[in-house]
């Protein structure tokens, strides 16, 4: 299958990776510079150079910001049987904009990245594919993401935005508290440097991705969640309540052993 990779920053040139040595495939980037270490593709930089390439299938692997209006540049210039597919962590929109393409498209969510994750070996990872959208995409992405040892699991749109507001808003948020009040420590504990490390990883995301995942509809409701449960544990410390703060870690602790039960049973 012939595959354009639309951007070349660390998800582009990891699917490039993935997919060269079993597909043809080229990468669309308007910076030279990004292209320095994509091999076994392809380096396209204009319209005319991906006419010519004439794709069967477009990954959009830009930020976030510019997924539609990467689209909305490269449309005029694929075969109209080309599937057209983005692995974003924000979908929204982009249902409303799809059906307005007269292309099939395909939508997924590779839910790790290159920050974290460590992308040869990816078996606790997962990812998520839209049930909405073209049948023969959604395979080629299944079959993809099995090869990868990924979990995969099937959501509607707003299936996935409530997913994505419960799985990465919460954390985000957890990330921003603590980094908006934590000092400098010259002999820092493990678990601060822990939780320092995953602030840098977080803050190093692109802005626009962390402001759109926190503006998601659903994100308000859980962080008002937070919101409740640190107003019950000020609460508990500042009456220094010994058995309410002893019922509390119960309670959390059978909530993370009920999760790790849900988890193996899987």
């Amino acid at each position: 299958m012939k595959i354009l990779v639309l951007g070349a920053g660390k998800m582009g040139s990891f699917f490039l990776d993935l997919l060269s040595f079993d597909h043809e495939t080229a990468v669309y980037e308007k910076d030279p510079k990004r292209m320095r270490f994509t091999y076994n593709c392809q380096r396209l930089t204009t319209l005319e150079e991906i006419k010519a390439f004439a794709p069967e299938l477009v990954i959009n692997a830009v930020t976030v910001k510019y997924t539609i209006p990467a689209f909305q540049e490269v449309l005029p210039s694929l075969p109209a049987d080309c599937i057209i597919s983005d692995i974003s962590s924000v979908k929204t929109n982009l249902k409303d904009y799809y059906e307005t393409t007269g292309h099939r498209y395909v939508s997924t969510h590779p839910m790790f990245g290159p920050t974290f994750a460590n992308l040869n070996q990816l078996s606790e990872e997962n990812a998520i594919i839209i049930s909405e959208g073209d049948y023969m995409g959604r395979i080629f992405f299944k079959d993809l993401y099995s090869r990868l040892g990924l979990n995969i699991y099937e959501y509607t749109f707003e299936e996935h935005d409530r997913t994505v507001a419960y799985s990465l808003s919460i954390p985000f948020v957890s990330t921003f508290v603590f980094a908006a009040v934590m000092k400098h420590q010259d002999a820092p504990g493990t678990t601060f440097k822990r939780h320092m490390s995953i602030a840098k990883g977080v803050l190093n995301e692109d802005d626009y991705l962390l402001q759109e995942i926190l503006f998601n509809p659903y994100t308000s409701d859980q962080v008002s969640e937070i919101r409740d449960e640190l107003k019950e544990l000020l609460d508990i410390i500042d009456h220094k309540d010994s058995e309410r703060m002893k019922k509390y870690l119960t309670k959390i602790r059978n909530h993370v052993k009920r999760d790790i039960e849900i988890r193996s049973e899987r």
